[in-house]
């Protein structure tokens, strides 16, 4: 297996993060550091990270309903909480995209970085829905232009759907994932967010998970989720039965 991919099969990073890591000199192989990713290693090669051994786990994925002013990084150096702190396992996980802090909704958190690199991805285009709450009510011309995909300043967006959702409400749906993307689409066709909330990934749908309550995926879910991300093989989405429940943050 290449050791970028075994990396990412084994909960360090995602596929991108782990190249980075590569790069940096921070991996060795059989005690001897190894920047190319392309390296073929094993179970038995001896993979280390910053000189702590690495070996492939059980991979998990979660679902959790962010909270506001929660960060969507692994951990948190500030006062501030982090996404993972509000899911009960023992996996080395991370959040797949990113919501940010003053946002809520949809996220999720995994320990598997070939699905995150695929659904996070540009060219497999994995759609995500927010329901918005607007400054003001949203005109014709608004949501025209939003479907159409205006020209943020590092560039045009692809086109989205989208329609009303009340007198102020607007539910839209994207396939990129630039920073803070839907508010700057927002205000590019002169409005402004007061709230967004991320309702569905892929396939996913929030349903009635409560903020701070997060639910492992089942095979059935992750086996549609691997298809939203352009794998067809059913198998690839095998995973531990979900755990009832949630935890509340």
């Amino acid at each position: 297996m290449r050791l970028v991919k075994y990396l990412a099969h084994s909960g360090v990073a995602s596929r991108r993060a782990s190249e980075r890591l590569i790069a940096d000199g921070r991996v060795a192989v059989g005690g001897e550091i190894v920047t190319d990713p392309a390296h073929d290693v094993e179970a038995s090669s001896g993979v280390e990270v910053d000189g702590r051994p690495v070996s492939p786990e059980g991979r998990e994925v979660w679902m959790l309903n962010k909270p506001m002013h929660v960060v969507s990084t692994a951990s948190e150096p500030g006062r501030r909480r982090a996404v993972v702190d509000l899911i009960t396992s023992e996996r080395r996980l991370y959040p797949i995209g990113r919501l940010d802090a003053d946002s809520t909704g949809l996220i999720l958190i995994a320990n598997d970085g070939e699905l995150a690199n695929r659904l996070t991805h540009p060219r497999f285009e994995v759609p995500k829905t927010y329901e918005v709450e607007l400054r003001r009510p949203p005109t014709d011309a608004q949501l025209r232009r939003l479907r159409q995909g205006p020209v943020l300043d590092d560039g045009p967006t692809q086109p989205a759907r989208a329609r009303r959702s009340g007198e102020r409400g607007i539910e839209i749906t994207i396939t990129e994932g630039r920073n803070r993307q839907v508010r700057r689409m927002v205000e590019a066709v002169g409005n402004s967010v007061v709230s967004l909330r991320r309702i569905g990934f892929g396939s996913l749908e929030l349903g009635d998970l409560q903020q701070g309550e997060s639910r492992q995926l089942s095979r059935s879910e992750l086996r549609r989720l691997w298809k939203d991300a352009g794998a067809m093989d059913a198998e690839k989405g095998t995973a531990k039965q979900p755990k009832r429940g949630g935890r509340r943050g």
